[in-house]
């Protein structure tokens, strides 16, 4: 439900007027605001244009005698997990996160493309990477396997158990000091982590819904909840695919650190990796230092994207 102030303009009001905090909650034109005491608000963005995620941080009319707070202005971000639109654009997912956990679980099967476009877009943002194992009590070689290749490129692999609780507090401590978020496909227990690692994540997610006016399951928007044992986490709905949205096709290959290492060998400075002749990439593949899967995933994203520039 939107405000009947939501569309109400706002001009630019004086600094003293003004409180700094950022989102915690957001459904299109309606959000939970936290200022600096940790207290939480209903707001509505109360300016035209301005887009807001979770972990925006922004600023808010200290006074609004209808009880929501009108915010008027988002400040840098310092990061942003991005994806394409529908359009090909790039359409933000959550602000200002240090640290990207992707869980997987032995089922649904893990989609090894989906782990690697989202450690792409931790890459590119130059933020934390991990990768979570959720259902470990259901042992599974495929998944085992998998791991073993993230871990040898030099990623947190953390085995869990929402179910059990086994590996719960070496994931407490991966969390601990950052802002993470938790992405992944559907059914992997996402939300089984949350509550398990925030006991009162339901209770705080009703509040939300209650407070901006919506109905929507916790799954439907992200949401930041603080962790007790320091740090703090978004939570996002489940995915059936994902890319990150990356201005530039070049950047493709930033996503993956072992391209990242073999490409400074490449004969020319501007190599796309594909058919380029006295390619370093390619030479490892063929020498089997680069799994050809995970190169086959960079020329999957490669031509994702460049393709996304040409609609655009």
């Amino acid at each position: 439900m939107q405000s009947r102030n939501s569309s109400r303009a706002v001009g630019r009001p004086p600094e003293a007027d003004l409180v700094d905090g950022r989102v915690v909650a957001s459904y299109g034109q309606r959000l939970v605001v936290e200022d600096s005491a940790g207290q939480r608000h209903p707001a509505f963005v109360a300016r035209r244009g301005l887009r807001l995620v979770c972990g925006d941080r922004v600023r808010w009319l200290a006074e609004d005698k209808a009880g929501d707070r009108a915010v008027v202005e988002r400040l840098p971000r310092r990061s942003e997990l991005t994806r394409p639109d529908s359009r090909g654009r790039g359409e933000v997912l959550a602000a200002n996160i240090t640290q990207l956990v992707v869980v997987c679980a032995p089922s649904p099967e893990p989609d090894p493309f989906i782990i690697d476009r989202y450690l792409a877009a931790a890459e590119v943002m130059d933020v934390a990477a991990a990768i979570v194992c959720n259902k470990a009590d259901l042992p599974d070689a495929v998944a085992a396997g998998l791991l073993a290749e993230f871990a040898a490129l030099g990623y947190p692999v953390l085995p869990a158990s929402a179910t059990t609780g086994s590996g719960l507090e070496a994931l407490r401590a991966c969390l601990a000091g950052h802002c993470s978020i938790l992405v992944g496909q559907s059914g992997v227990g996402k939300s089984s982590l949350l509550n398990a690692l925030v006991p009162d994540a339901e209770l705080a997610t009703a509040g939300i819904s209650r407070a901006t006016g919506e109905g929507r399951h916790r799954t439907t928007a992200t949401t930041l909840h603080a962790l007790p044992g320091g740090g703090e986490l978004l939570d996002s709905p489940g995915v059936r695919d994902f890319a990150p949205a990356l201005d530039d096709p070049r950047l493709a290959a930033l996503g993956f650190r072992e391209i990242v290492t073999a490409a400074g060998e490449c004969r020319f400075a501007n190599c796309r990796h594909m058919r380029e002749p006295g390619c370093a990439v390619k030479a490892a593949v063929e020498c089997g230092a680069i799994a050809p899967r995970r190169y086959e995933s960079y020329r999957r994203l490669l031509r994702l994207t460049e393709d996304l520039q040409r609609r655009g």
